[in-house]
């Protein structure tokens, strides 16, 4: 019993310590995915896509929070709050067009 009273807390500090690490590397591969295809030209800069979307959002009054990037669909997702609700996004990396909106 004493021993698995040691166990448990073991258990649970590894598992609470490896989440960070998991979260990391799928930041690290976006970031890795967004850096490759803006080098190539197949897909727009961030701050590309920022310059084009956010001043028409903040003109509707919604406060951009963050973004996301999907290299196998080429597509950033956007966030921005407005009120108490959550307006994701959607923007084709490679052409910068908007091709979807969802929330608010």
């Amino acid at each position: 019993m004493k021993l698995l009273n040691l166990l448990i807390p073991a258990l649970i500090a590894i598992v609470t310590a490896a989440a960070p690490v998991d979260a990391r590397e799928k930041r690290s591969g976006e970031q890795d995915d967004v850096y490759k295809g803006t080098q190539g030209g197949a897909v727009k800069s961030l701050r590309s896509i920022e310059n084009s979307v956010v001043p028409g959002m903040k003109s509707q009054g919604a406060d951009y929070i963050g973004q996301e990037y999907d290299g196998d669909l080429n597509r950033y997702r956007l966030k921005f709050l407005k009120g108490k609700s959550v307006i994701w996004v959607d923007v084709d990396g490679r052409t910068g067009a908007i091709i979807g909106r969802a929330g608010g």
